[in-house]
């Protein structure tokens, strides 16, 4: 798939899911996943839960990277592909007035959605910005952490982003990053259909190949935990996109068999 029709694609997408014009045409974008029950079901704590604005949760997770990410008070955090802002307002709280948040997302509809959330959960200390996170709006080791959740998978070149998160942190700065990787390669017809690309399959790679992304950035104590698995990955899955691709996997396995969801962390 060529590279420029993938970003259009994708940011057209996520525009409508933002904009609630996407229902039951994306794993992403099914009432099951815009729910407590989902969010708990990947790791998030019902306290977490409390702390968002209505309209931040849009189901578009596949783990909870604050959990993993041990933040402390007054730290500076940003979230690659920042969505409504649901990560971003639980970091928030997580390291206080004297900390800050950056949201960074290439669709205006969800940069206008997590501002406007912002202002209705009066957040000071969370700010969103409109940028793609191959080229990030964000200066030279001014980060102490970088969380992204369900988002890299989606980038065409998974490398720059890596190196520009190495450049913006801060020397001891570190990772936690939550996203899809395969077990193993997908079918042909998986690979190139953009609609599994929108929903987080078709640009997933092996995880041993993420993890070797990870350390060539320049980034050292790297693992990559396999969390989970995705909801529209699973046989039974409601979601018309997810048993679309179930029929283009191979006879006698499920898509299951191919994607996860994995936590990767590193640090600089």
């Amino acid at each position: 798939m060529e590279e420029t029709k993938i970003r259009s694609t994708v940011r057209e997408a996520y525009g409508a899911i933002a904009e609630g014009k996407a229902q039951g045409k994306s794993c992403c974008s099914s009432n099951s996943c815009e729910t407590g029950e989902f969010a708990l079901s990947i790791g998030y704590c019902e306290d977490e839960l409390k702390l968002v604005p209505d309209g931040a949760n849009l189901g578009l997770s596949c783990g909870n990277p604050t959990a993993f990410a041990k933040l402390k008070e007054g730290e500076v955090v940003l979230d690659l592909g920042s969505g409504a802002g649901f990560d971003c307002f639980i970091a928030a709280r997580k390291i206080g007035l004297a900390g800050t948040v950056i949201g960074v997302d290439m669709t205006p509809a969800m940069i206008e959605k997590a501002r406007l959330n912002a202002a209705k959960g009066s957040f000071s200390n969370v700010e969103f910005r409109l940028g793609e996170i191959e080229n990030l709006p964000v200066a030279d080791n001014c980060v102490d952490v970088v969380i992204s959740n369900c988002v890299i998978n989606l980038s065409t070149d998974k490398a720059r982003v890596f190196r520009e998160i190495h450049r913006v942190l801060k020397p001891g700065g570190r990772i936690s990053v939550s996203d899809m990787a395969l077990l193993r390669q997908l079918p042909e017809s998986i690979r190139q259909n953009v609609d599994a690309y929108v929903g987080c399959v078709a640009g997933a790679v092996l995880v041993d190949e993420y993890k070797k992304l990870v350390e060539e950035a320049g980034f050292g104590s790297v693992a990559a935990t396999i969390s989970g698995g995705s909801a529209c990955c699973r046989p039974d899955t409601p979601d018309p996109m997810g048993r679309a691709m179930q029929e283009g996997v191979e006879e006698g396995t499920s898509l299951e068999d191919y994607v996860v969801s994995v936590y990767v962390e590193g640090r600089k």
